[in-house]
């Protein structure tokens, strides 16, 4: 059984990026995005900063949250070996319904890759106020180039 994390969401969020559990790097270092060759950190640098990707993870969240985004995972836990989301067995999601009365300002969600979509669409359905955008996966098993990725992840702010 592995397990996410606590969600990095506070007052000023506007935006929840949802992936579906962290891999095993990220849950290795206890940092979301973690794996080397994952796209998601470098693309948020390029969209809102000039920087290069920090290696410090406080920093990056705080990138994020200067911005209005948040992260959280679908799932709060499943059976899974490895890192790909086609071997999640067991899945259950988070408090969705708690997070969305804590913090009603939230009002996007877009979802990294389409199992996260998948997932949370199954279990709740399309929420009302909230617009939701279905995202490539920024994983590195996902063959698209960073540029397509960037290009389509910019679409959604």
């Amino acid at each position: 059984m592995v397990h996410s994390f606590a969600p990095y969401i506070n007052a000023t969020t506007r935006i929840v990026i949802l992936g579906t559990m962290p891999g095993v790097v990220s849950l290795e270092k206890q940092e979301y995005y973690a794996h080397k060759r994952n796209h998601f950190l470098p693309i948020m640098y390029q969209l809102f900063s000039k920087e290069a990707v920090s290696e410090v993870f406080e920093e990056k969240i705080a990138l994020l949250q200067r911005h209005s985004i948040g992260l959280w995972d679908v799932l709060k836990q499943c059976d899974r070996k490895g890192s790909l989301d086609a071997d999640i067995k067991n899945p259950q999601e988070n408090d969705f319904d708690s997070l969305f009365q804590k913090y009603p300002q939230i009002t996007t969600l877009i979802f990294n890759g389409k199992e996260s979509h998948k997932l949370f669409f199954k279990k709740f359905g399309q929420i009302e106020g909230i617009t939701y955008y279905v995202m490539p996966s920024t994983s590195a098993a996902n063959t698209l180039s960073f540029d397509k990725k960037r290009t389509l992840w910019a679409s959604c702010f």
